[in-house]
């Protein structure tokens, strides 16, 4: 990038968007303190104990006698958080805080969590208009990065919130109770007005169409073993005391949230995500653990008695028997055609007062804790507007039967791999590229349908019918995504390459093996190595290893090698002339077999003829019969010694491809490995990826939605669909590269079950006691 500085009109065009962001989002501030009010209101007048009604009704009324100061407070610092334009270099960093390294106190690091789970939520829910917006302001500036205070990063907004609550008197506590509402009311507003901003921008001309590799931050230090922002938020912000105590609310905020950012922001996003996930997962268990007792997570041992145990034990299995009965009869109610909101609504509201009556009958605390998690997770997976209604309908059947193998599996809480959490995550994966008209009536709404039922049939089977249908549906989905006549030509030209390249290149290594200690002229190695290996796996794959014309080929190899072989006595000469046209013979047929006709095949005829003409003169010592007759009985059983499996890297015959497939190549865009150097971590990425999931793909400048379809059977070649009807093949090593650079972006940075699961944790954390209500 050039270290110019950007034009005035850009800097003001930066200036404006900013204006119009604030300028949209301070219209929430009154709208959250009314919100907050209600809910402040409804807490207060809940059912409790003596002192939990007491502290309900003061957090009330402190609010409503500061509610008024705080929105004065918050809109002034909205009106305060002009966006001044950097004019700095392009390449000097993003502005933050420095000091000494030094401790925080505890209150910085709590008011630090309350805004980063505020900043967090407006993320995930702004999504790539975040991004779009941050690059294109980047465009418009001339810099690499948002400055770390900039009012268009979440955190900045969300911090100024927080900091100015705690200026007007209120205390960390209420916000923490009222956290969700806050989310909810604002999370909208920012959304709309990053997607507005951005809409300002594309009108003005600013980057119509996005790179997508700019949306992958490279990593520039080792990975961190499993930290996260809300996990690792006290020791990453050590470093940075002196911004905290000296720098104001926006500077310690970002300064902590920069420095945990730089912590995790190293190795793949899969790894990131897995150690986000697992670090959720963590905490949830020892949120829980704390409320309910270190056994949470683990089969708890008899209170009460045994007897007394398997009595309260046995009437609430028969309990959850029942409401897993009643939920299905009243699904079943529904009309086909019904209203889908009204559905999911009163599917969600017979949910929850099924998992109240299940809490009330819960044997222990660690069952009524299951009973709450479990349907707070099933909340947000129904509330996920990117499931298709008619998928969501049967997601919301499947939380009985989750909740059942959850209470006699705790390990469920405890990894990302149970077969539960993984069929939930696949099928989440999958439908939430389609809109409900794809899938509406579709045979992958009927392979939902029938894995849910299956799983309700089978109720005391625990996690192996989930993994027996996890293993099916993954079956299913590698026919349904191929089923086109157009996929399937172009996955059986695809194959037949890959399987001809690597035959070829593992036919060249036992050919170099055969000829190690042979005396070969040069010319017939090259011929050998280069042409006629190919000639033999066409022929294999065409005729078969072991048919005739292909065994004829093999012994061409034989029998080119010993006429080019010295001939010092008449009866060895006598037999290379009588021999000769059958010979070129076959080595025409072979060629001509690869595709190679005209003046490209008569060049090889005119070498191997003078060559042979030169060991026909030649009256050095022949090549022993005998080494002969070896080489000619392994070429013909060459197959039962060569593997073609492994991950050697193939080169992809793009020409062929497209010959083959005349006018569906088209539609296709073939993209082979050009060898770069790529990651471990991006080649082990490339090799988990799985079937159904969906990306943002950046392939020539033009940016696409794709679904990952298919991989051929040794994993060189990978084939992804996009919903206008084009394919891409790419190439193992190429889309490795393509990660590692950021041009395939995964759509989802977190699956189904990590995101629910996360939200629950926040609900729990912000009303931890409706764990055990």
């Amino acid at each position: 990038m050039s270290n110019a500085r950007p034009h005035a009109t850009s800097l003001e065009l930066a200036r404006e968007t900013r204006e119009r962001f604030l300028s949209t989002t301070s219209g929430v501030i009154v709208p959250l303190s009314r919100a907050i009010g209600e809910r402040l209101a409804a807490q207060a007048g809940l059912a409790g104990t003596a002192r939990d009604m007491q502290e309900r009704r003061d957090d009330f009324l402190a609010f409503h006698e500061r509610a008024s100061s705080w929105v004065a407070l918050t809109q002034a610092g909205w009106r305060q958080a002009r966006p001044m334009v950097d004019e700095r270099r392009a390449d000097a960093p993003p502005s933050s805080a420095r000091s000494p390294l030094a401790l925080i106190g505890d209150e910085v690091v709590e008011t630090s969590i309350l805004s980063l789970r505020l900043a967090e939520a407006i993320r995930s829910k702004a999504g790539f208009d975040f991004n779009d917006l941050r690059l294109r302001i980047q465009h418009l500036e001339g810099r690499t990065e948002l400055a770390n205070d900039d009012v268009l990063r979440p955190e900045t907004l969300a911090g100024l919130l927080v900091a100015q609550w705690l200026a007007s008197g209120l205390e960390r506590a209420v916000w923490a109770r009222v956290q969700d509402a806050i989310q909810q009311e604002v999370i909208d507003t920012f959304a709309d007005a990053y997607k507005s901003a951005n809409v300002f921008l594309i009108e003005n001309g600013v980057m119509p169409e996005i790179d997508l590799k700019n949306l992958v931050r490279r990593p520039t230090h080792p990975a961190h073993s499993g930290a996260t922002p809300l996990a690792d938020v006290a020791q990453a912000a050590a470093p940075v005391a002196a911004a905290a105590q000296a720098g104001g609310w926006r500077h310690s905020i970002n300064a902590i949230l920069g420095s945990v950012e730089r912590r995790v922001g190293a190795g793949s996003p899969l790894m990131l995500a897995r150690q986000r996930a697992q670090t959720v997962l963590a905490s949830l268990k020892r949120f829980v653990a704390t409320r309910v007792g270190s056994d949470f997570a683990r089969p708890l041992p008899n209170e009460g008695g045994a007897d007394h145990q398997a009595v309260h034990s046995r009437a609430f299995s028969d309990a959850l028997s029942n409401a897993e009965a009643g939920y299905r009869r009243m699904a079943l109610q529904y009309p086909a055609n019904g209203d889908a909101t009204i559905v999911i609504q009163h599917s969600a509201a017979d949910l929850r007062r099924r998992t109240t009556d299940l809490k009330r009958r819960a044997p222990t605390t660690a069952d009524k804790a299951t009973v709450e998690i479990v349907a707070l997770m099933f909340q947000s997976i129904l509330a996920e507007e990117r499931i298709p209604f008619s998928a969501r309908v049967w997601f919301a059947r499947l939380q009985m039967p989750v909740l059942r193998v959850a209470i006699a599996e705790p390990e469920f809480f405890g990894t990302l791999q149970h077969p539960a959490r993984m069929l939930i995550d696949r099928m989440g994966s999958v439908v939430m590229g389609f809109d409900a008209a794809a899938i509406s009536g579709s045979a992958l709404e009927g392979e939902i349908r029938r894995v849910v039922q299956v799983i309700e049939q089978y109720p005391e089977t625990g996690q192996r019918v989930f993994k027996l249908v996890l293993d099916e549906f993954g079956v299913f989905l590698d026919k349904y995504l191929t089923q086109g006549d157009a996929t399937q030509r172009v996955m059986s030209v695809a194959q037949q390459v890959e399987q001809k390249e690597t035959m070829a290149i593992q036919y060249t290594i036992e050919l170099r093996k055969l000829l190690d200690d042979m005396p070969v002229r040069e010319e017939i190695r090259e011929f050998l190595f280069k042409v006629w290996a190919e000639v033999l796996a066409i022929a294999a794959l065409k005729f078969g290893p072991q048919d005739e014309q292909t065994v004829t080929l093999k012994r061409a190899a034989s029998e080119l090698v010993w006429s080019a072989s010295a001939k010092p006595n008449r009866a060895d000469r006598t037999r290379v002339i009588q021999d000769l046209p059958r010979l070129l013979q076959r080595l025409r047929s072979g060629m001509t077999l690869l595709g190679m006709t005209g003046a490209p095949q008569e060049a090889h005829i005119k070498s191997i003829g003078e060559t042979l003409a030169d060991a026909f003169l030649s009256k050095t010592e022949a090549i022993p019969q005998a080494k002969i007759e070896a080489m000619a009985l392994r070429l013909a059983n060459l197959d039962d010694f060569v593997s073609v499996g492994g991950n050697a890297t193939v080169p992809l015959d793009t020409a062929s491809i497209e010959l083959l497939l005349g006018a569906d190549a088209a539609a296709l865009e073939v993209i082979p490995d050009t060898g770069q150097p790529v990651s471990e971590d991006m080649r082990a990425w490339v090799e988990e990826l799985q079937v159904g999931h969906w990306f943002m793909l950046d392939h020539n400048g033009r940016a696409a939605q794709v679904q990952f379809v298919w991989r051929s059977e040794r994993g060189q070649l990978h084939l992804f669909a996009s919903n206008d009807g084009r394919g891409f093949l790419i190439q193992a090593g190429r889309l490795a590269f393509y990660l590692q650079a950021g041009l395939l972006i995964p759509a989802e940075d977190e699956s189904l079950t990590a995101r629910a699961t996360r939200e629950a944790l926040a609900k729990l954390d912000a009303n931890p006691e409706r764990l055990l209500d």
